[in-house]
């Protein structure tokens, strides 16, 4: 929601609203000029001195019986969400759009590294914090406007995509869709809005993006691929624009060769792991689609130093490393898991000591297996209780559904959130590296983490 009050607020727009705490994004929208109240109530609607002409929310974040949305329906004062609005942003614009269900913002992010470097500045919206610009939208000059689409909600539906990039796909938010197939569909359907020139990019390593990629090019839209050299073999039907030839591992991240339609270059992705790779491949291929020059693209990707909260390095006490990151998903975690265990492999010491807090009850309920397996690739796993987000707790559940699965060294169920610090740093050890891991707020311990292991 920050970041389209920041492109409004770009604009010219009068912009307001609130949230429950004072934050970084909100002392920054001040400082731009927005209103931000604390605290939700009735009469924010007029902090800027007159009602709004239409007021933006979220589906996942903001339930109907919030005052403020009461009090403008009642005012017959639009209700929109924040889906629609970018929408209206974009308009004008040559759009390009990163769905999927992993890897969104990394990517978004990563296309708008590399496309900066070669001049485009383009708009964009993204929903984490570039760590080297501490902005997540930007009201450029290009012509180009770079956003994720976001199917949590099927708010992807929203756009007209001129160039569409599908990192993944698999099934999630089931507590929305309520099925698989419903799931899946969605990403049919946004595979239908992409513009009559636009082009669809789908990752060639997950075999529903490429299934999705083949049956859009049977509709006569224009398809290419990305991805490993073995995953390009496998689907020789659609054109590999972006071939991930090679990928080194060092203390200083991947090193990757790569081959971008037909010209070879390497890039070092400062972020470790194959999906970073991967997602670095895709935001190439974006940013290649919509103008850039290669050896620009490459270098702006390489110069990429990361978002907040995507493997965040937090900061080193008594020889413990902290990182954070945001995965919520069990195929996340895996990711996250072995990309932590590449670095200390490379970094030729320590253990993976993982604190996880598992993100929504439906989602715990889903997937506690999954979760529990990936997990167990850890050394050491600590699991705080589920955090609820917009979900009521279900009788009967807590996160042992998942630590009574985990089969690493060191598995401790932590129900105390204010615990966990002190039990990390009776847990680690010189050399090794700490993720703290969930959509939750899980990300609060690293800080505190770092503190116990200083004391």
């Amino acid at each position: 929601m920050s970041g389209v009050a920041r492109i409004l607020l770009s604009r010219g727009a009068v912009v307001s609203g609130s949230d429950v705490k004072d934050s970084r994004p909100v002392l920054a929208l001040r400082a731009m000029g927005a209103e931000i109240a604390i605290g939700h109530d009735a009469a924010n609607l007029s902090a800027a001195g007159q009602l709004p002409t239409v007021v933006v929310t979220s589906f996942a974040a903001i339930p109907q019986d919030n005052p403020e949305l009461v009090a403008a329906r009642e005012r017959g004062i639009p209700v929109i969400r924040r889906s629609d609005l970018l929408a209206e942003l974009m308009d004008g614009y040559r759009q390009v759009l990163i769905a999927g269900t992993h890897g969104k913002t990394s990517t978004t992010s990563m296309a708008v590294a590399a496309m900066q470097a070669t001049g485009l500045d383009p708009s964009f919206a993204i929903g984490g914090q570039l760590n080297r610009s501490g902005t997540n939208a930007h009201h450029g000059t290009g012509k180009a406007f770079v956003a994720e689409a976001d199917e949590s909600d099927a708010s992807l539906l929203r756009y007209s995509p001129d160039i569409a990039v599908v990192t993944n796909i698999e099934p999630d938010h089931l507590d929305y869709f309520g099925s698989k197939e419903k799931y899946f569909r969605v990403f049919e359907d946004f595979a239908e809005r992409i513009s009559a020139a636009g082009q669809l990019v789908v990752c060639l390593d997950d075999d529903y993006a490429a299934a999705l990629g083949k049956r859009a090019a049977q509709r006569g839209v224009q398809v290419v691929g990305y991805g490993t050299t073995a995953a390009t073999a496998r689907h020789p039907e659609l054109n590999a624009l972006v071939e991930v030839c090679e990928i080194t591992v060092t203390a200083e991240g991947s090193q990757a060769r790569m081959r971008v339609d037909g010209r070879e270059v390497e890039a070092l992705l400062q972020t470790p792991g194959t999906h970073m790779v991967l997602n670095g491949a895709a935001a190439l291929a974006a940013g290649y689609l919509a103008g850039g020059d290669v050896a620009e693209l490459v270098a702006g990707l390489s110069d990429f130093s990361g978002v907040r909260r995507r493997f965040e390095y937090r900061g080193t006490a008594n020889g413990v490393r902290v990182y954070d990151d945001y995965a919520h998903h069990p195929t996340e975690v895996a990711a996250v898991v072995s990309a932590a265990r590449e670095k200390v492999v490379a970094d030729g010491a320590g253990r993976v000591v993982v604190v996880f807090q598992p993100h929504l009850y439906s989602r715990t309920i889903e997937f506690a297996a999954e979760f529990a397996a990936e997990l167990s690739h850890a050394d050491a796993v600590v699991v705080l209780e589920i955090y609820g987000a917009r979900e009521q707790p279900v009788e009967g559940v807590s996160s042992r559904i998942i630590t009574d699965a985990v089969t690493a060294p060191v598995v401790h169920y932590e129900p105390d959130f204010s615990a966990a610090p002190a039990v990390v740093r009776e847990l680690t050890e010189p050399g090794d590296l700490v993720l703290t891991m969930g959509a939750g707020t899980v990300t609060l311990l690293a800080a505190e983490i770092l503190e116990e292991l200083s004391e």
